[in-house]
């Protein structure tokens, strides 16, 4: 399956912006069943600095400064992927999520040592005893560790609400939790912050998915949006995606672009302005089309 996605932020200041920096992380990653054929950056005004880097998650990042008066800002990405995922996890690579513990607890291999920082808080999903709880429903002892994650997805994506209008990425899981309501970035951390309460490693991961129209209906350009995710890691197999927005395993509609221990390690796009006013929030439009 080939894609095309184009994600458009404009930013419209109060007053005029003297300087700002920014970086973006917008370029799908490379994976053994995704690729990127392609990419492509535009940013208007032309920025005076610009440059490309790795960070610690092995994300690709955009660093670029724009150092003259603005009081627009657009940024348009546009990249080309390939998908070729593989299917569900195969018999016999599953283990009980309670020994799952114990390997991580042990660090016996550099694999898994690795990923144990993925165990710890972080500022948007720290472990604590209500989401323990909320996720033991699901991790009976002896239970296989992705059975059981399949079955916290499916909790989540039936008992909480999606709603546009509820949240801010500073809304605390508590409120999440109590209000049963939220977005995709709401629930993926929620997600990561049930499984890191049980001593489990999870990791955020940003992208897009693919979205259909109800029959009869078109869809319309730049309808999609970005999305959000979690992922487990079970030692000896790797990393396995779960999105509870949508109670899918995500494969061949999913398109990862960067991971991180949450949010504010992935945003899409971030930074710094001087001498200016923020004005309203960004405008930002996302198209994703199959092509031949």
């Amino acid at each position: 399956m080939k894609y095309r996605v184009v994600h458009q932020t404009e930013y419209r200041y109060g007053a005029s912006v003297s300087l700002c920096h920014n970086l973006a992380h917008l370029r799908p990653r490379n994976l053994p069943g995704q690729q990127c054929l392609g990419h492509r950056l535009q940013i208007d005004p032309l920025p005076m600095d610009h440059a490309e880097h790795e960070d610690f998650f092995g994300n690709h990042v955009s660093y670029f400064s724009i150092q003259q008066p603005h009081e627009t800002l657009t940024v348009t990405a546009t990249s080309e992927i390939h998908l070729d995922p593989g299917g569900h996890p195969q018999p016999g690579e599953d283990m009980p999520w309670n020994d799952v513990h114990t390997r991580l607890a042990e660090a016996m291999t550099d694999d898994v040592r690795e990923n144990r920082q993925f165990i710890l808080d972080s500022p948007h999903a720290a472990a604590n005893a209500g989401l323990e709880d909320y996720a033991s429903t699901s991790f009976l002892p002896g239970r296989p560790l992705l059975e059981a994650v399949h079955d916290l997805m499916a909790r989540m994506h039936h008992e909480f609400t999606y709603d546009p209008g509820f949240s801010t990425v500073s809304t605390p899981l508590s409120e999440v939790l109590s209000s049963r309501r939220g977005v995709c970035q709401d629930f993926a951390h929620l997600g990561i912050a049930c499984l890191r309460s049980l001593g489990l490693a999870a990791r955020y991961v940003s992208g897009y998915i693919e979205t259909v129209p109800p029959p009869g209906q078109t869809k319309q350009p730049g309808s999609d949006e970005s999305h959000a995710w979690f992922s487990v890691y079970l030692p000896d197999v790797g990393w396995h995606d779960f999105d509870p927005t949508n109670n899918q395993i995500p494969l061949d509609q999913h398109i990862t672009t960067a991971w991180g221990r949450d949010y504010a390690d992935v945003t899409p796009l971030k930074g710094v302005i001087f001498g200016g006013d923020p004005g309203k929030q960004p405008q930002v439009a996302v198209d994703l089309e199959r092509i031949p």
